[in-house]
């Protein structure tokens, strides 16, 4: 028997029993859409995800100092206190790393900023010039300072939108101004591009950037810096940058073989990676659940299969008493099983695509419908359909013909 012939066959049992073919579809169709739509809901997260973080600067590396202890013992300290990391450091990693582009060291200062009757809570971050190559942030308006600036210790900075909105009138161009940082006057030159929050809820825009020597000297009075930010020449070279940067500062700080590294570097590569594997263990848990459909989809078909066999042993008996093998009957019921599972996979895929994107519409999550998903449906489709339509088929193929024929 002819392939064409098969699937004429099929079509016209399923066409015989048309609802019943349909309810037998709905739990492939569930099953697949939910598969679709549940991968689609955890790729547009993790994609989510890492463009928020790429946006901070996906190449960027960060150094904090990890003793919590002063040198010599003593009282232990917070993060912001410890004094292990210092601009020689900065300057260290910038004269003999590789892997590395751009390095600014940072110290952060939280206070009011006023501008006429305006006032508005922020933090000033003190940086060098790269600092915005760093984190891959462009200016809206104005100029970056410059190393002349950070030498002079000189009064300027940029400035976020968010502080641009709350303490400038509608309209009126930041450029030039004055505003006032714990009573100090700083002059604006420069207005951030809007990046808006990242992965952790943060509004990057609440922000005003100045040379660090100004942080340092006229608001903080430290010596030492809280933070060194760099950027790895690539994504690629981030490992290699680390690895080059703990033997730099292990140098720079005089530790011995056996001493432990008195700071911390963490990438930005490592950061997407650690959130990007949580977001696939997810999406891998309600992909396992939404495939229990499937399952249950499978043993529905064979449940029909059976009940359809019964149903026509007559005809069986019939189609070998003239002449039918036992080969043609198994394939008969078997392409009947992959047409229905097929065909509620089709419907499936179809709906599953509109169902991510009611998820997107309706609830504002980002989904991604990947080629990948709807492939591998697919062949979990056709397997289901052989699968839990063999059984049924080759007990068909192995009815006596005689014993067929006086069935009732």
């Amino acid at each position: 028997m002819n392939v064409i012939n098969l699937f004429r066959i099929a079509w016209r049992a399923l066409l015989r029993n048309k609802l019943r073919a349909f309810l037998t579809m709905l739990g492939i169709i569930i099953g697949v859409a939910s598969v679709i739509t549940m991968v689609a809901i955890g790729q547009g997260s993790k994609q989510s995800i890492r463009d928020q973080l790429s946006t901070m600067g996906s190449n960027m590396i960060t150094l904090r100092p990890s003793s919590n202890t002063t040198v010599g013992g003593g009282a232990r300290l917070g993060a912001a206190s410890l004094q292990t990391l210092t601009v020689e450091d900065a300057k260290a990693m910038e004269a003999q790393a590789q892997y590395i582009t751009n390095v600014s060291p940072a110290v952060n200062a939280s206070g009011q900023v006023i501008n006429a009757a305006l006032n508005w809570p922020t933090s000033m971050q003190g940086v060098s010039p790269g600092y915005l190559d760093i984190r891959q942030w462009k200016l809206k308006s104005g100029v970056n300072f410059t190393d002349e600036d950070v030498k002079t210790a000189n009064k300027v900075c940029l400035i976020g939108q968010t502080i641009v909105e709350n303490i400038f009138g509608s309209g009126e161009d930041p450029i030039g101004k004055y505003i006032r940082f714990k009573k100090i006057p700083f002059k604006v030159i420069g207005v951030l591009e809007e990046k808006g929050e990242n992965a952790f809820g943060q509004d990057q825009d609440d922000i005003i950037l100045a040379p660090y020597t100004t942080v340092q000297k006229r608001l903080l009075a430290i010596t030492y810096v809280q933070t060194i930010y760099a950027s790895a020449i690539d994504e690629q070279s981030s490992a290699l940058a680390t690895t080059e940067i703990s033997a730099i500062l292990r140098k720079q700080h005089k530790l011995k073989s056996t001493d432990p590294d008195d700071f911390t570097v963490r990438t930005q590569a490592e950061l997407i990676s650690t959130i990007s594997s949580t977001s696939e263990l997810l999406t891998v848990l309600l992909t396992a659940i939404a495939g229990i459909s499937l399952l249950v989809g499978g043993i529905g078909i064979m449940n029909i299969m059976y009940v359809s066999v019964t149903e026509r042993t007559k005809e069986i008996g019939l189609r070998m008493s003239i002449g039918a093998r036992g080969i043609d009957i198994l394939l008969q019921f078997l392409v009947e099983a992959i047409f229905i599972s097929i065909t509620g996979g089709v419907i499936g895929v179809v709906l599953g695509i509109v169902a991510a994107n009611l998820v997107t519409l309706l609830f504002s999550w980002p989904t991604l419908v990947s080629e990948s998903s709807i492939v591998l449906s697919f062949l979990v489709c056709a397997i289901t359909g052989v699968f839990f339509g063999y059984y049924p088929a080759r007990n068909a193929s192995r009815l006596d013909p005689i014993e067929a024929l006086r069935y009732e």
